[in-house]
């Protein structure tokens, strides 16, 4: 018996997939009896639960910056599973930097070309090259689903996270202007924007230090900061489960009408 959603023998690429969000959807996917392409630059294939999962998985390590990765991977993906349905773009990066370091010139955590050309090419030309190549899959079979993962911060901008914030509102007009071109294919692309959300591995103590010192705070109070999200009306942090809800109803025949837009899943987020 098909489910509501009705994805079950469907094949979704979930892009950075390993941990975080990607995992998170990745599991639901296969929960709900969809099977799933794992590609993560993870080179040890990450634990999933298997007993309740109807779907089946495979594992790619690949590196979404890079063509002939990706490349490899679909042709391991179609071997596999044969026709590809959905593909999650969700692989990403965030180095947290200051445009200028006015404390200490040209410090660690300024922000440097090496650094801007390390999270564009993960956030902005990964999300191209995957969508270019699944998407070419897409129009020989007459349909499919592209789902862009973005962030909250690219609708408002984030301190200390510019390069982030502005790769992640590109992808937003990547969603909006590629729904223009693929729509008449009968190809849907919809864009995800997650708010806060729980910690996952991907919060490493690297990471809260770099964007505590370019807040000028301490780790301590960034991390009080997680918590008492005074800008969420909701009052608490998002769950990866609940991003990974909209990301399955979103793929399925049920939002067959959704197009062109972006959802922040947010809990009402706002600077104002």
């Amino acid at each position: 018996m098909e489910s509501w959603l009705k994805i079950e023998r469907k094949t979704a690429i979930v892009t950075g997939g390993a941990s975080g969000i990607g995992k998170a959807v990745a599991q639901m996917f296969l929960d709900n009896g969809t099977n799933v392409v794992v590609c993560d630059m993870n080179p040890s294939q990450p634990e999933f639960d298997t007993h309740s999962a109807s779907g089946e998985m495979l594992y790619v390590v690949t590196d979404v910056t890079k063509a002939s990765s990706i490349s490899l991977m679909l042709d391991l993906a179609k071997k596999k599973f044969g026709k590809i349905d959905i593909l999650v773009n969700n692989a990403g990066i965030n180095i947290p930097r200051l445009l200028i370091d006015a404390k200490e010139p040209a410090s660690q955590y300024e922000l440097t070309e090496a650094v801007f050309d390390k999270v564009v090419a993960v956030n902005l030309k990964g999300v191209y090259l995957c969508a270019q190549a699944v998407g070419k899959e897409f129009i020989k079979n007459g349909e499919g689903v592209i789902i862009n993962m973005s962030s909250e911060s690219g609708l408002e901008g984030s301190e200390g996270q510019s390069i982030y914030a502005a790769t992640k509102n590109a992808v937003n007009s990547f969603t909006r202007s590629w729904a223009k071109e693929l729509g008449k294919h009968n190809i849907r692309v919809i864009g995800v924007a997650p708010g806060i959300l729980e910690a996952t591995g991907l919060r490493t103590i690297q990471y809260e230090e770099a964007l505590a010192y370019t807040r000028d705070i301490s780790v301590e109070q960034l991390r009080s900061g997680y918590n008492s999200t005074a800008t969420t009306p909701l009052g608490r942090p998002g769950k990866l489960d609940e991003v990974a809800n909209l990301v399955l109803f979103l793929s399925s025949k049920r939002a067959g009408y959704v197009h062109g837009v972006t959802y922040n899943v947010a809990g009402g987020k706002t600077r104002g």
